[in-house]
């Protein structure tokens, strides 16, 4: 992966948040780590280390958690029909620029919005986030984040897998691609429905989410 567009991590959206954690440690046999709660938005995450600087988020909704005012619960979680790989995120070395080059391809992702939540132990962690949740080329478009003075996740003591696979495929390749290799990832999409697949392992065995 290139500099300018490291993977940070994948959004792993489901129904059932502690049915997901448990199925992830019988397959892999390794247990997510507690994330925290994301107030006002209504959901609530646990976490997987992929490498020292990515990791999975799975993410449901809270109900102990409403959405405050008008605003949408996280990536329409309250839509979700089947768990899913929905998005990703990446934290280019240049996130203005980054911005600039996905609106070129039909990805706009607005501007950068300071976001936080605290973790399991009470720590608060604060970020930079530009996702369009409308979730642009069908959440194959990587969203932008930008960790600032927080330790990334990643890096923060949580369990960690190891990344076997990652396949995207898009009904339209050619044009994911073009996005893809403005944005300098080393990735290729193949044609096909839209999905975003990924394989975890850990020594209980792998899981494909």
């Amino acid at each position: 992966m290139s500099e300018s567009g490291q993977i940070d991590h994948f959004v792993y959206g489901v129904r059932d948040l502690a049915q997901a954690v448990d199925a992830i440690e019988q397959r892999t046999g390794i247990r997510p780590t507690e994330g925290g709660r994301h107030i006002g938005r209504g959901t609530r995450n646990y976490l997987l280390g992929l490498s020292p600087d990515c990791y999975l988020e799975i993410i449901a909704l809270d109900g102990e958690n409403p959405v405050s005012g008008d605003q949408n619960v996280a990536f329409h979680l309250d839509q979700l029909e089947s768990d899913r790989v929905l998005t990703w995120a990446i934290h280019p070395a240049d996130t203005d620029g980054a911005l600039v080059k996905a609106r070129r391809h039909g990805a706009d992702h607005g501007k950068l919005t300071p976001m936080s939540r605290v973790d399991a132990d009470g720590n608060e962690l604060h970020w930079t986030l530009a996702v369009d949740e409308t979730l642009p080329l069908h959440g194959l478009a990587p969203f932008f984040i930008d960790w600032g003075d927080s330790l990334h996740p990643a890096a923060s003591g949580i369990a960690m897998a190891e990344l076997t696979d990652l396949e995207i495929t898009a009904p339209d390749a050619d044009a994911v691609n073009a996005l893809y290799r403005d944005l300098r990832l080393d990735v290729t999409a193949k044609p096909g429905e839209p999905a975003i697949r990924i394989t975890i392992a850990g020594p209980a065995g792998t899981m494909t989410l």
